[in-house]
């Protein structure tokens, strides 16, 4: 009889930006079924915060940060694997029952997925089993329009999840059916709002078969086994990216110190969302608020359309309770976005020497200094 243990499932939560993966994955590590899970984030930008709203023991969590993960799969996620590979055999750490990866919204999912079936190592003890993908019914056919990392997702996927159906209508939601139909005919779909949505079972897919999707999978996961980046991502590392149409995306981030009033934030998001929201792909925050700054506020936005804000229960980092606020915007001009954001919190400006998006932007902010 042999000895082997078994394989650990690794399972991969992907999506486009704003989707609903974060709040997908905390509701499945609710199930009891996901106790013995380690969970692995993928942060693009600067500085995280994913990792901080994530409702897992802290020590269940690695963060892979500072990029896409397409990039940095080849290294430090096959390294986390194999550490966690590792500490299973020398007894350090507990035997996991699965390893769940959540890409960052821009990241190709292939060479994520064939780092895992592909590297004879990891293989030894990793098996990929399920891909779900999360696609925004609201934004998701101009997504997959304007997105080749969008399309990779959905076609991978063993389950596609549909999130935020109250928000759509049931025309959009047919027309966003069919056109991943015609991507992926056999995924299994889900309904966001569903409760079996938000089970560990969304994993139980078996192992993964590319044979099952569009030939275009296979090919995507070759071309990764080649020497990988044969896809045109054009992920720089210097969070200042260019897709396929040649539009820019930008990720930056803002950090402010002080406690900040609750109606200058409400200005500066309701000023950013209604005039630039169409250009606003993602948009995060734990904010510090002068009327309570001992429970920060949590913000989430994709485009025009804002979550209700959230109020935590204290913050995920005691010892750290500045704001920080994560953008990844598609033509957006990050001195616009920060000096916006100074006009109404009253933080000292920084000057730049590109004034050009302000200049050209129509709005008029009192007290900005152009």
């Amino acid at each position: 009889m042999s000895s082997r243990r078994p394989r650990v499932a690794v399972s991969i939560i992907t999506g486009f930006l704003g989707a609903g993966k974060s709040t997908l994955l905390n509701r499945i590590l609710k199930d009891p079924a996901m106790h013995d899970a380690a969970v692995v984030i993928n942060e693009f930008g600067e500085v995280g915060i994913d990792h901080l709203l994530v409702e897992a023991s802290s020590d269940s969590i690695i963060e892979l940060a500072d990029g896409c993960l397409c990039c940095t799969v080849r290294g430090e996620l096959v390294d986390t694997l194999a550490e966690l590979m590792d500490g299973m055999q020398t007894g350090r750490i507990k035997p996991l029952s699965r390893v769940v990866i959540e890409t960052t919204g821009l990241a190709d999912p292939a060479p994520v997925m064939q780092s895992i079936i592909g590297n004879p190592v990891i293989a030894e003890c990793f098996e990929l089993e399920g891909v779900v993908t999360v696609v925004d019914a609201v934004n998701g056919v101009s997504t997959l329009d304007r997105y080749s990392e969008a399309v990779k997702q959905v076609a991978v996927a063993d389950r596609l999840v549909i999130s935020k159906p109250a928000l759509s209508d049931d025309a959009g939601i047919a027309q966003l059916r069919a056109r991943l139909l015609a991507l992926n005919p056999r995924a299994v779909f889900m309904d966001g709002d569903d409760e079996a949505t938000g089970r560990a079972s969304i994993f139980a897919n078996g192992l993964y078969d590319p044979t099952t999707k569009i030939a275009d999978v296979d090919r995507w996961l070759k071309d990764e086994d080649d020497g990988g980046h044969h896809h045109h991502h054009g992920h720089g590392h210097h969070h200042h990216d260019v897709n396929r149409h040649g539009d820019t995306i930008q990720s930056y981030s803002i950090i402010h110190d002080k406690p900040i009033d609750p109606m200058a934030l409400d200005m500066f998001m309701d000023l950013l969302r209604s005039a630039h929201g169409g250009r606003l792909l993602r948009m995060k925050a734990v904010v510090a608020l002068t009327d309570n700054p001992d429970r920060p506020l949590v913000l989430h936005g994709v485009q025009t359309i804002f979550h209700p804000p959230l109020r935590l229960p204290a913050w995920p980092d005691p010892a750290d309770r500045r704001t920080r606020m994560v953008l990844i915007t598609d033509g957006l001009s990050e001195d616009y976005v920060r000096d916006l954001f100074d006009a109404f919190t009253g933080r000292p400006r920084i000057d730049r020497p590109d004034r050009q998006a302000l200049e050209d932007n129509p709005l008029a902010i009192p007290g900005m200094k152009i």
